[in-house]
């Protein structure tokens, strides 16, 4: 016993679930962005530590890439070369390369509020369309009734 003539009702909901798989793709995209942004965060914290914690004559190990690292002797803490963005970088003295990455941090920040408000918007798409999709599923539920209801009347 087939119902048939649904309405083309699956097919809304399949492009619901198309959509709503979408959207959570999309959040889980923003979140991967979000967490990369995390560790440049952390990355520029380390960078103040060490600022602040470093001195001229102190040895550190610089890294080379790979794993690989070399012991040097830090000549000049007053010389710091900071990165600019776009490939440029200033030599700063040590308040300087502070007030240099507190600002890069502060972007960071600002980067990762838009996209918390993405993820918001997102959410609420989300709401809208589980909405949607619950709707056409009760609707979907009344045209079957109502056909087995015709088929017991006739």
């Amino acid at each position: 016993m087939s119902l048939g003539g649904g309405g083309g009702g699956g097919g809304a909901m399949q492009q619901i679930q198309q959509q709503l798989k979408a959207l959570e793709e999309e959040k889980q995209a923003i979140r991967a962005e979000i967490q990369a942004i995390e560790g440049q965060k952390a990355e520029i914290d380390e960078g103040i530590e060490a600022i602040e914690t470093l001195s001229t004559d102190d040895t550190v190990q610089v890294p080379l890439g790979g794993g690989a690292y070399v012991r040097a002797d830090i000549r000049d803490m007053d010389r710091i070369v900071v990165g600019l963005g776009g490939g440029y970088a200033a030599e700063r003295d040590g308040e300087g390369a502070i007030d240099s990455l507190e600002i890069k941090k502060e972007t960071l920040e600002d980067r990762i509020e838009t996209l918390n408000a993405e993820i918001d918007e997102v959410d609420e798409e989300t709401a809208e369309l589980e909405q949607k999709a619950q709707q056409a599923q009760q609707q979907q539920m009344q045209q079957m009734q109502q056909q087995i209801q015709q088929q017991d009347d006739e």
